[in-house]
């Protein structure tokens, strides 16, 4: 039995583990980030500098397509990368609605339940609770979203956007990557967004300003950080990107001690507020590429302690980062009302977050098991195909099967 070989362009590409691991540790914030008056929550980035997790998903999902999929449609399979995407945004789509169902069915039976309509408010469900044929509609065309619910819509877009985007790339990169500015630019200067629900709002993650760094992520990917490699690991550029950081630092220290407030001068305060999210204000994107600066210096591909028993976890976490994110969300609302309802010290506040932790690694252990089970399967022949060729030996075909490639959280 002859062997299939691999089409042109094609490749057996090694897992980066440093992406799975950050993105384990992203998920691990972002389920501490959605529970309000955590005292766990003061592990994550964003209680020490201008970005947070949600640049690390929106950079490893945009490096992603352009180190795997460039390499495709430049080698003449445009419609074989751009299949796989799509169906990956299809996938995104899909988890999105029920996530909401479900999401929302959770918040209305916490309210049922313990008859406090805080939540409907504070969650944003009050309007589908009252209207549900409407919202229903709103919510299948992404206008209308939960609080905690913004960010699939954000994932959903660049990665369906993303075939013309590599098109483009692999032809034109630099062409690209100052378009993406340019757009930058313009959607700000606007106010392009995407219209929300209700009437009169945009879209939490703007998907105009936030593909700028999805398309430098890929740009990245396609071969452009080999250029950026020279300068972005000289001793001038750690000096800068360490300077930034602490200066993020001092700032962010601001919004806790109030009586630092004083030590920062006004002229200082009109130039950097607000420091806005929704755009991707620049000191948001320039703190996010001096922290990927350093941890692409000082963590090699091959570290050492990605093989150890601490990084477990979370590299687990990381590798099936869609289905833990929406369990991430379920269970920071679990943890939040279980903490409104019962106590709020500190020792409660320990044990829930831990829990919802290990939720998460025990589900990523069991998916990651359940990939190991072998799919049984029959294959389908056409009538011109029925008779089979003999069969000597089992063959396994090649296949380029990069997982999670392209993803979004």
């Amino acid at each position: 039995m002859a062997y299939r070989q691999t089409p042109a362009g094609l490749r057996r590409i090694e897992r980066d583990i440093r992406l799975d691991l950050f993105r384990g540790v992203g998920l691990w914030m972002v389920f501490l980030d959605h529970i309000p008056h955590d005292v766990v929550g003061w592990l994550t980035l964003r209680n020490y500098g201008f970005s947070d997790a949600a640049e690390f998903f929106v950079f490893i999902s945009g490096y992603l397509v352009g180190f795997i999929y460039a390499p495709i449609v430049r080698a003449g399979l445009f419609f074989a990368a751009a299949k796989r995407l799509l169906r990956r945004a299809l996938q995104m789509y899909v988890a999105h609605i029920m996530l909401f169902l479900l999401f929302t069915a959770q918040i209305s039976r916490t309210v049922r339940r313990f008859d406090n309509p805080m939540y409907e408010d504070e969650f944003n469900i009050h309007n589908f609770l009252q209207h549900p044929d409407v919202l229903i509609g709103q919510a299948m065309t992404l206008r209308y979203k939960p609080v905690n619910l913004d960010v699939l819509p954000l994932y959903i877009t660049l990665i369906a956007a993303s075939p013309f985007m590599l098109w483009c790339l692999v032809r034109r990169p630099n062409l690209v990557l100052a378009g993406s500015a340019v757009l930058y630019v313009l959607s700000r200067w606007f106010d392009w967004n995407i219209a929300s629900y209700p009437p009169g709002t945009t879209w939490y993650f703007n998907p105009f300003c936030w593909q700028l760094l999805f398309v430098f992520a890929a740009w990245c990917g396609n071969g452009g950080f080999a250029v950026l490699a020279k300068f972005a690991w000289s001793r001038a550029a750690m000096v800068i990107a360490t300077t930034w950081l602490v200066f993020a630092f001092l700032i962010v220290m601001t919004w806790h001690v109030h009586a630092l407030e004083t030590l920062v001068p006004k002229w200082m305060i009109k130039v950097i507020y607000p420091i806005d999210k929704t755009d991707l204000d620049m000191l948001r994107f320039t703190h996010f590429l001096a922290l990927a600066t350093l941890v692409s210096r000082f963590v090699p591909r091959h570290w050492a302690e990605l093989k150890s028993n601490w990084a477990y976890p979370m590299i687990l976490c990381g590798r099936h980062s869609l289905p833990i994110f929406c369990i991430g969300v379920f269970l920071s609302f679990s943890a939040h009302w279980i903490l409104m309802q019962y106590t709020r010290g500190v020792w409660e506040q320990l044990a829930v977050s831990g829990a919802g932790i290990l939720i998460m690694v025990a589900v990523a252990w069991v998916l990651d098991r359940a990939e190991e089970v072998p799919d049984l399967f029959v294959e389908v022949l056409d009538d011109e195909d029925a008779a089979p060729a003999p069969v000597t030996e089992a063959a396994p075909a090649l296949a380029v099967q990069p997982s999670g490639a392209g993803g979004g959280p």
